[in-house]
């Protein structure tokens, strides 16, 4: 089974919980480490021999192109996370479709390559914004990985399907990844909760998705969560604080394992251009 590899390449001013703290005026003085935090992920998939998405903002190829041709170069498959880290939700359909067409265009431009895929920033995506699948398809997406089927405070949509769902217009919605147990979705799929849960649980909820769903597994990470040395957000609320910080010290030697445990490579692989799996219909 090959399960699908995926960095959300933002930095850590700009995650969404941050929003209150560090305004999007600031950003261009903030000291940027994406571009070494990559360039770290890059060896060490390198190392690995495996292949990943990168789903990438417009605002970060815009001022690291070279980064996004070493990507591209290096194997990996670019796709987009909008322009500025801006939540679907928060948005118009029309300044929706604003991003997200803008986003695929610096992309397609710096890289010379197609975009197919995109994520949603935060997850954005729900019951009460499905326009958003129009506008992706309008825009000339393939496919979108941006609904996370559990109940959270910040994103979620748990009645919506585990597996790849055609959304119409041509566009797939790939859910991120969890494990049914007792009729509820439990998170499996990386970001906070593989830094939180220890790693055999990680490791046990994905076999679990491999072997009893037979279906192949969605990881996500950031690459601030490997950079132990990024610069301290004051001010910044307790449970903020602990779910941003929270064993970022553990996340490179936990992510080696993960490499050196399963079989991983590139959404678009999986989920369109081999067309390995079932695709149901809404």
């Amino acid at each position: 089974m090959v399960n699908a590899l995926t960095i959300d390449v933002e930095d850590y001013f700009q995650v969404s919980a941050f929003a209150p703290y560090i305004s999007r005026a600031s950003w261009d003085s903030c000291e940027c480490r994406v571009e070494r935090n990559i360039n770290k992920i890059l060896m060490l998939l390198n190392e690995r021999k495996t292949k990943a998405t990168f789903f990438t903002l417009g605002w970060i190829a815009q001022r690291y192109p070279q980064l996004i041709n070493d990507i591209v170069n290096e194997g990996h498959e670019l796709a987009s996370h909008g322009y500025g880290h801006e939540r679907a939700s928060d948005l118009s359909p029309a300044n929706f479709f604003i991003d997200i067409d803008s986003s695929k265009k610096i992309l397609e431009d710096i890289s010379g390559v197609s975009i197919q895929g995109y994520r949603a920033p935060s997850f954005s995506i729900g019951e009460n914004n499905l326009w958003a699948f129009e506008c992706l398809a309008r825009a000339g997406y393939k496919y979108s990985s941006s609904i996370y089927p559990i109940k959270h405070d910040h994103y979620g949509m748990p009645g919506f399907s585990r597996y790849p769902v055609d959304v119409g217009a041509g566009l797939l919605e790939v859910p991120i990844t969890t494990v049914q147990l007792f009729n509820k979705n439990l998170p499996s799929s990386g970001g906070g909760y593989f830094r939180l849960f220890p790693y055999f649980l990680s490791r046990w909820l994905i076999n679990k998705i491999n072997e009893k769903d037979k279906r192949p597994a969605i990881f996500y990470f950031h690459p601030w969560e490997i950079d132990v040395d990024q610069p301290r957000v004051a001010g910044i609320d307790k449970k903020t604080k602990f779910r941003h910080y929270v064993n970022i010290n553990k996340m490179e030697d936990r992510l080696g394992k993960l490499l050196a445990d399963f079989n991983w490579g590139r959404m678009d692989d999986i989920f369109i251009n081999k067309n390995k799996i079932g695709i149901t219909s809404v």
